[in-house]
């Protein structure tokens, strides 16, 4: 990237390293074709954690960094922000009609996991091999044609997968989520009970071919199960709006050029 393009950040009259953008910009998603997006991004993102930084020195506030967990502490600029925004922002309790408010907005959001009885036949292949995996892929696609979308042959098709689940006829049992990889989760997802995948799906195992025998749909769960996790979203929510709201107003008596704090 061509740093001279992209203008120089000033906060305040505090600049902002061009290297410094560079490098956040590797934290933020853009377009491959549109690598400015990023740029944007992590000019503003600088931008903001400088404001902010410039706020709590003026108050005289120190930093006291915490752990987050084993083995990661906050850096001496997150704790000195995390002092800053306990300072400035007051966020009123949740309370039990908040929580009871949000709940009867939509009940079936709350619900337990669901459970999928689920078969599948592996080609098994290195996703990063483009050669072992066109192989792969196209003994996938030979299963799939002999089963021509029957089912209940699946169980004597699967002799010939790469995963040990063919001595049961490539039965997995039951899963849930977070239970298979994201590739193989997704597609279930997406299959109406006693169906296959009508292509084979590629995960880093290799080319699966899924059949949904069943699905335990999850249950509604009662109110007093989902209280405190309603409770938390509230007040993580809230939170999150007063914090955009206290940046904006500190942005208003600002001086930024070179970037902007709007939405991207």
């Amino acid at each position: 990237m061509n740093m001279a393009l992209f203008p120089e950040v000033v906060v305040n009259g505090e600049t902002i390293p061009s290297a410094a953008i560079a490098a956040e910009a590797q934290n933020h998603s853009a377009p491959k074709d549109k690598p400015g997006i990023a740029w944007r991004k992590a000019a503003q993102a600088l931008a903001i954690r400088t404001l902010l930084l410039q706020e709590a020195r003026a108050r005289g506030l120190q930093p006291d960094p915490e752990e987050l967990s084993p083995g990661r502490v906050e850096t001496e600029d997150e704790a000195l922000i995390r002092a800053l925004l306990d300072d400035a922002l007051s966020i009123a309790p949740v309370t039990d009609a908040d929580v009871q408010a949000e709940w009867a907005k939509d009940p079936e959001r709350f619900r337990s996991a669901p459970l999928w009885d689920v078969s599948h036949i592996l080609c098994a292949c290195d996703p990063r091999d483009d050669a072992e995996t066109a192989v792969a892929e196209t003994r996938a696609k030979a299963v799939l044609v002999r089963l021509d979308g029957d089912a209940k042959g699946f169980a004597n098709a699967a002799r010939e997968s790469d995963c040990g689940s063919k001595a049961q006829g490539g039965h997995l049992g039951q899963l849930g989520p977070g239970d298979t990889v994201p590739e193989f989760e997704a597609a279930l997802r997406n299959l109406a009970e006693g169906t296959m995948t009508p292509a084979p799906v590629l995960s880093r195992h290799g080319w699966h071919i899924i059949r949904l025998n069943a699905i335990a749909p999850g249950q509604v769960l009662p109110f007093d199960t989902v209280r405190p996790k309603i409770a938390q979203a509230l007040e993580k929510a809230a939170w999150a709006r007063a914090s955009r709201d206290y940046i904006a107003g500190l942005a208003k008596g600002a001086q930024i050029t070179g970037a902007s704090l709007e939405p991207i």
